[in-house]
């Protein structure tokens, strides 16, 4: 009589942990993503310990952000041929990123083709794909928070995208790398007080496009 009560319990125990694991939400295929700089600041010395290298403070700096959606390669050849490589159907443009609309935020003035975007408002990121050229663009376009089918003005990712509300289009720099990266990355890099570089990363592709900082 114990031996089946027990029994019965264990058996309700792995139904109950299978029902748990099964409601368990699946990591998205394509994980949000951020990456930053911050200029303007200084480094101070601090009598406190910061656990920082060098053991200064850094002050008074200005973020710049830029998030996205980071798809992943998973043996795709998503720089294939044609004038419509990297795009999904439907959209005339990239969103440079997976899901929502990839989105660039400064606390500062930047230049960027020779165009200034002011500090404190997002800008929407696309980029215009050709095979043998890539052009940057922002855009003062709504982006919606989430996907609404009924919602025929705002953008989600290059969905609902209309030139009209573009404030940046330039050229980007587009390279080759020696090895691959498995997930897309936006980094900034070669960056000094006075502006830098956003590059994206993906594949063995390096694109990137100047900015100044105002």
């Amino acid at each position: 009589m114990i031996t089946s009560r027990l029994i019965a319990a264990g058996a309700a125990v792995l139904v109950a942990s299978s029902v748990v694991i099964a409601q368990q939400p699946s990591r998205p295929l394509s994980p949000s993503g951020s990456s930053s700089a911050q200029v303007k600041g200084k480094w101070v010395k601090s009598s406190a310990q910061t656990f920082t290298a060098g053991g200064d403070r850094y002050t008074d700096g200005k973020w710049i952000d830029i998030t996205y959606g980071r798809p992943m390669l998973r043996g795709r050849d998503v720089f294939g041929s044609g004038d419509t490589y990297l795009l999904v159907a439907g959209a005339t443009i990239w969103r440079a990123g997976a899901n929502v609309t990839t989105q660039l935020t400064s606390e500062v003035p930047l230049t960027i083709g020779g165009k200034t975007i002011d500090a404190g408002r997002p800008y929407d990121v696309f980029i215009d794909v050709k095979k043998d050229e890539w052009t940057f663009v922002l855009s003062t376009l709504t982006a919606q928070k989430a996907y609404d089918p009924n919602n025929k003005t705002d953008v989600y990712g290059p969905y609902n995208y209309v030139p009209d509300k573009d404030v940046v289009r330039t050229k980007m720099k587009v390279e080759k790398l020696p090895y691959s990266f498995e997930e897309m990355s936006w980094q900034f890099i070669d960056m000094t007080d006075h502006g830098g570089k956003l590059a994206l990363l993906w594949d063995k592709v390096i694109a990137t496009v100047a900015f100044d900082v105002g």
